[in-house]
């Protein structure tokens, strides 16, 4: 659970950084925030099947994903590439303020967690076997995101 206070995240909306209150909510509160699922890989670190989760394919359209615990920025379409690993896949977050990272070594293997910096919640996993620029694919659970589409 993230630390209580403030933070600064990049708003989309704003075009720039601003500062918020960090959401350090209990278990029993998420709990009633969020949908099972969403619990479960949000709050429980779980993993969606692959193939499964709502926003394997790219959306028509411009638009940006936000973390679905918080709201908080996080990925704009145009970063989402086809993977083919059953996950939705960006090379880079909005900004570096809006994720953080940790090393996760569960299942015998050591990956970098990805989780949303304002709530900590789990969104997926950072690997290095991304498209240029960056060389990172950010595997993200659909189960972490909300789809904003862009304002016409």
């Amino acid at each position: 659970m993230p630390e209580s206070g403030k933070i600064q995240i990049f708003s989309v909306v704003e075009n720039k950084l601003v500062e918020v209150d960090r959401i350090a909510w209990s278990d029993a509160e998420w709990k009633s925030q969020l949908p099972p699922a969403q619990y479960r890989v949000l709050r429980n670190h779980d993993t969606e099947r692959p193939f499964t989760g709502e926003y394997c394919e790219k959306p028509q359209g411009a638009g940006i994903y936000q973390c679905a615990g918080c709201g908080t920025d996080l990925f704009v379409v145009g970063t989402k590439f086809e993977s083919g690993t059953g996950w939705p896949s960006f090379y880079e977050p909005i900004h570096s303020n809006n994720v953080g990272t940790t090393v996760d070594r569960s299942f015998g293997m050591l990956r970098l967690e990805v989780h949303c910096a304002r709530c900590g919640g789990h969104l997926g996993h950072i690997f290095n076997d991304g498209p240029p620029p960056t060389g990172e694919r950010y595997c993200i659970n659909s189960a972490s995101l909300k789809f904003v589409p862009a304002a016409n």
